[in-house]
């Protein structure tokens, strides 16, 4: 009896070791896969630190931004409120921009909301913000975008914008963020920030803050890259000069604040005739350029008499005192086997030789600059 009891009390000893063994396993084997995960995550945040930093376009930087929080959060959708670059009192959603003509969403940056995102520096769901922040009118702008978590986007202690995390996938039931997803996408939207302020350092060197168009030098500088792409690939490229007719009677007759308005107005007329891969610039007092990529002469003629019927038939309105205003414009076009120019230079100077014969002719023209006529 007693030899049986003493096999029994090892078989249930070998047992418990066994199960000890096997939780000991199971716990070194759980704590791997989390050291795994991490190390995972970590090797993530490197690729999108090194992302943010491949580009300093504005708007090639937020869609990154979104795409990336989307995928690692699980989310549907997000969007982003960036602080105006030029009045510097709101945030502007400009991930939420479009096509359309309406105002984008803004949020002040006087508003209650800035003021609490600053103070707790942490990502927060919406029904938080909403339950400590009961009479703030602004809280409508973010409820419209249906957000799951607010994350603030944090520079110097000083709020850069918003990013706002929608819809989540459902993965087992829950949809609620833990913990560590929060510090996760707060080590993102941190990185960010980062990259967003220097996006937008420069865009405003880069950027006329009158007009809102890019300046001359800038404007060389994507012609040059863009010259060279278009001769590798052998494709059109189109350059158009205009300039405002009789420009310095609007600021001798109505003043300088008139001149200022006629300007500003032409530019945002010029910037809405073109696709987003076109680039515009205020060459320099009241002449503009615009460069049409993958673009031929009937096109690039297209353009340019758009623009300029568009200018001419808008209602310029100063102070109660309807202005007609009309511009007069150039066009010319790169083509390896029939205009292959040389430099930047020579281009846009064929543009500006279009926009004089405009002018010699009768202004309110356009004129394509055709190279066998000048050889």
């Amino acid at each position: 009896m007693k030899g049986k009891e003493y096999l029994f009390d090892m078989a249930m000893g070998s047992r418990r070791k066994e199960k000890k063994e096997e939780a000991l396993k199971q716990d070194v084997l759980e704590q791997s896969m989390m050291y795994e995960k991490r190390i995972y995550d970590l090797e993530q945040m490197l690729d999108i630190a090194k992302s943010f930093c491949s580009t300093l376009d504005f708007s090639n930087l937020l869609e990154s931004i979104v795409y990336i929080c989307m995928a690692q959060m699980h989310v549907l959708g997000a969007e982003i409120f960036v602080r105006d670059l030029y009045s510097n009192e709101k945030f502007i959603l400009e991930t939420g921009k479009g096509n359309s003509d309406e105002e984008p969403s803004a949020i002040p940056v006087k508003s209650p909301i800035v003021s609490y995102l600053l103070e707790h520096q942490e990502p927060i769901t919406f029904q938080d913000l909403k339950n400590d922040l009961k009479d703030c009118s602004d809280l409508d702008i973010l409820e419209a975008l249906s957000p799951t978590l607010i994350v603030p986007l944090i520079q110097k202690n000083h709020v850069n914008g918003l990013l706002i995390l929608q819809e989540r996938i459902i993965i087992e039931d829950d949809t609620a963020y833990t913990d560590y997803e929060k510090n996760q996408i707060q080590s993102i939207a941190s990185l960010a920030s980062v990259a967003i302020n220097n996006a937008s350092l420069l865009e405003k060197s880069s950027t006329d803050m009158m007009t809102h168009l890019k300046l001359k030098y800038y404007f060389f500088n994507v012609l040059t890259e863009a010259l060279d792409n278009a001769f590798l690939q052998n494709q059109n490229l189109a350059v158009l000069m205009f300039d405002i007719d009789f420009f310095k009677k609007f600021n001798d007759t109505y003043g300088h604040e008139c001149g200022d308005f006629v300007l500003t107005t032409v530019a945002e007329l010029i910037s809405k005739s073109l696709r987003e891969t076109d680039v515009a610039s205020r060459y320099g007092g009241e002449e503009f350029t615009v460069l049409l990529d993958k673009t031929g002469k009937a096109d690039a003629l297209l353009v340019a008499e758009r623009i300029r019927s568009t200018i001419n038939d808008y209602d310029f309105v100063f102070n109660d005192q309807h202005l007609h205003v009309t511009i007069s414009g150039g066009v010319s076009v790169f083509d390896v086997d029939n205009n292959m120019v040389n430099s930047p230079n020579e281009f846009v100077n064929q543009a500006d030789q279009g926009l004089y014969m405009s002018k010699n002719n009768g202004r309110n023209k356009v004129t394509f600059f055709d190279p066998a006529e000048h050889k």
